[in-house]
């Protein structure tokens, strides 16, 4: 008996440093972006600061390249979460999915793009673009409807008053404005900035600032996936919440540096240019809330697109609880 007793004590002693161990293991989320952009600076701030790490988390992060695949990636269990515009999980509802995308960490409030003109214009007026040719995103996105509601905004009719090329794939809109194709193009950064740089064009103005608070890109993940680790989406909006205050609070030359090691091929000034512009029109948002305004704004842009497959409530497609518990609203 006293020998049994032995062999259970020293068995104790070996097993419970090991579960406690495990206790202090860090909890490994998958995360899907859409791209890999300076425009996601508060989220890779988080990633670089430690402020999942603080949380008990640890991010494996994996880009898709593409609206369409982040959210194949997400609905097949090959992310957790996603990085990606709201007007996805729209499209996904209206298909009926049994297992709804839900909004639950706003990251980007306005769209990212401008408008850069071939010749450099110093009093530019929207209306010096009737007439001319285009080069706008691909259907169906954010960026074209953005775009598209910019312009009526501007009592430019975007099919009638100038010709509108959408016919070139993503990726090669740059080159093809590059190579002469167009006199006004629609651009992320940090391809704006670069194409100014070198003259290739001039950044004239800001999709942005003119299209008003839009819930742009937005951290979501399946409805199954709140009910079984609620405190895992907490943790994870907590991170981002203190990066996004800490994006607040820094200059463009220190988020920059902060986020320069995810940028390795982009030289930093021009990574603070960006940021520097991001912040000043007020893209990142100061707290991970995405509230009725900003997702009404989103629908009313989808449906002067003819993109707005049907139009849903707030309270079903966005959880706001973990955001307002972890900014204190």
């Amino acid at each position: 008996m006293k020998k049994w007793l032995l062999l259970f004590c020293l068995s104790l002693l070996l097993v419970l440093p090991l579960a406690a161990c495990n206790q202090n293991q860090p909890e490994k989320i998958k995360v899907t972006e859409v791209t890999h952009s300076i425009f996601y600076a508060p989220f890779y701030v988080a990633l670089e600061e430690g402020f999942f790490e603080d949380e008990g988390l640890t991010v494996e992060l994996t880009t898709a390249w593409g609206g369409d695949k982040a959210m194949t990636t997400l609905l097949s269990d090959g992310a957790d979460i996603a990085l990606v515009g709201s007007e996805t999980s729209i499209y996904v509802q209206s298909q009926g999915s049994r297992d709804p995308v839900i909004n639950f960490a706003q990251l980007t409030q306005t769209d990212g793009t401008f408008l850069v003109s071939r010749e450099k214009i110093d009093n530019f007026t929207w209306d010096q673009l009737k007439g001319s040719t285009f080069l706008g995103q691909r259907v169906g996105g954010m960026p074209q409807m953005v775009g598209e509601f910019v312009l009526k905004q501007h009592d430019i009719d975007p099919h009638a008053d100038l010709k509108l090329l959408q016919n070139i794939d993503f990726a090669n809109i740059p080159s093809a404005f590059a190579s002469g194709t167009g006199d006004f193009v629609q651009l992320f950064e940090p391809t704006a900035s670069i194409f100014e740089q070198e003259g290739t064009g001039h950044i004239v103005a800001s999709f942005g600032s003119e299209s008003g608070k839009v819930p742009y890109t937005t951290f979501m993940s399946k409805e199954s996936f709140f009910n079984e680790n609620e405190s895992t989406a907490r943790k994870f909006t907590a991170a981002i919440y203190k990066a996004q205050q800490w994006v607040d609070e820094k200059s463009a030359r220190e988020i920059a540096e902060s986020i320069a090691p995810q940028f390795n091929d982009t030289d930093l000034k021009l990574i603070e240019t960006v940021v520097e512009r991001y912040k000043e029109q007020g893209s990142f948002a100061t707290d991970p809330i995405l509230d009725v305004e900003e997702w009404e704004n989103l629908q009313n842009i989808m449906d002067e697109a003819g993109e707005l497959p049907q139009r849903i409530d707030h309270e079903t497609l966005v959880n706001t609880t973990f955001a307002e518990d972890v900014a204190g609203k």
